[in-house]
């Protein structure tokens, strides 16, 4: 067992979640407890993202990453996409 106590969602990460369809909030549902689980499955990124790690899972067929980090007790939920503009977009996002 972890020692999450909090999970704290983006505004991005919340609004991206609003538009998806009940089967891939799913498996985004299940992204999120398997992390919750064990924080470490993740790849942890270097450069102008470190810290940020990024779990890949499949959806509907297609890869989706998603991008998180633990301080502390806590696990922030930063955004998820498919691999498009992904790091692009979270660079800005994490500055």
């Amino acid at each position: 067992m972890t020692g999450i106590k909090e999970i704290i969602q983006s505004p991005i990460f919340a609004k991206q979640k609003k538009k998806l369809h009940k089967k891939q909030i799913n498996n985004l549902d299940e992204a999120v407890k398997s992390i919750f689980q064990d924080p470490t499955f993740g790849d942890i990124k270097v450069g102008d993202l470190q810290g940020v790690q990024v779990y890949k899972f499949k959806s509907l067929n297609q890869q989706v990453l998603l991008a998180y980090e633990v301080v502390d007790s806590t696990l922030y939920l930063y955004t998820f996409g498919s691999h498009e503009n992904f790091y692009r977009d979270l660079k800005k996002y994490h500055k």
